[in-house]
């Protein structure tokens, strides 16, 4: 009888140790300070997008300026314009992006692909919807530093056969920007950066470990999960506290997907003017006179329009 009641108790303390695992593990684990929806607004020409960061109660969040979940059905997209001063991430999760700029530099970007861009000192260019689907994806711009703003443009493009992957006990991450399970992606970060796209199966749990000092947020693609103690669902877009980690359960039936990004903050002045993000008011003068009077990296815009 007590050999039994003692194998009883170790089942009962097992259970509670596989369970406790995911929270004990992490000294200073990251809880949602802010959950926000979504909603969708008219951006471009036709196109749809849920505006995650860069609206009224979340401007920025150092070093990122804005997301997009974008929505675009042939032929609306992003008509001519241009960049200065970050970086955008362009991951296409349905259809497809033509893009082409001003430098000649043009393809299409399919599902599970990512381009990511590094505007610099200037691009023009556009974005529309390829092929006859509709076309989704996310779009996240992240500052550079003030002694990165002006550098020559430049592209890192990843096919989705490329980006590496983890898979483990239900849990799968593509590796965008960073590391997780071990895995490392080749993409080079001016701005330090994680970017994982996990997917969560019905039942499973998962712990990531974050920079304590990065800022860090999720954002919701299809499903629902308890992100720390907050449960969310799809198209809401959670910051994270600081902390070494974040644990994750899906506690739903459905299959729970989301973004996790996490980036080293700047901690610099911000100025922005549409798609231009400086550091100063009298930087963003010069780029709106260098944008229109074709100088400073725009050169080429006297005689360039997308086909």
């Amino acid at each position: 009888m007590r050999m039994r009641m003692h194998m009883h108790m170790n089942r009962v303390l097992q259970s509670k140790a596989s369970s406790l695992r995911f929270i004990m593990s992490f000294d200073r684990p990251r809880t949602v300070v802010k959950q926000i929806l979504a909603k969708p607004q008219h951006e471009g020409k036709g196109a749809v997008v849920r505006r995650a960061i860069g609206r009224g109660d979340l401007r920025t969040l150092d070093p990122f300026i804005m997301l997009d979940e974008f929505s675009v059905s042939p032929p609306a997209g992003f008509p001519d314009h241009p960049h200065r001063g970050f970086e955008t991430v362009t991951y296409v999760l349905q259809g497809a992006i033509e893009h082409q700029d001003f430098s000649g530099h043009k393809g299409t970007i399919h599902a599970g692909d990512v381009q990511w861009m590094t505007a610099g000192r200037g691009i023009i260019h556009s974005e529309m919807a390829g092929g006859d689907e509709l076309c989704k994806g996310l779009q996240l711009w992240i500052n550079l530093s003030s002694q990165d703003k002006m550098m020559e443009p430049k592209y890192q493009e990843m096919p989705s056969s490329e980006i590496r992957y983890g898979e483990k006990e239900g849990v799968t991450v593509r590796v965008i920007a960073g590391e997780s399970m071990g895995i490392k992606s080749p993409v080079y970060t001016r701005t330090p950066t994680i970017f994982l796209d996990f997917n969560l199966q019905s039942g499973t749990q998962y712990e990531q470990s974050i920079p304590e000092t990065w800022n860090a947020f999720i954002y919701v693609i299809q499903g629902e999960g308890m992100f720390g103690s907050r449960k969310s669902s799809a198209n809401h877009v959670l910051v994270l506290s600081s902390g070494d980690g974040l644990v994750v359960k899906n506690t739903s039936p459905n299959p729970l997907r989301f973004i996790l990004v996490g980036g080293q903050p700047l901690n610099e002045p911000v100025v922005q003017h549409g798609p231009f993000v400086m550091n100063t008011q009298a930087e963003i003068d010069q780029a709106i006179d260098d944008y229109y009077q074709c100088k400073n990296g725009f050169e080429l815009a006297k005689t360039w329009k997308s086909q």
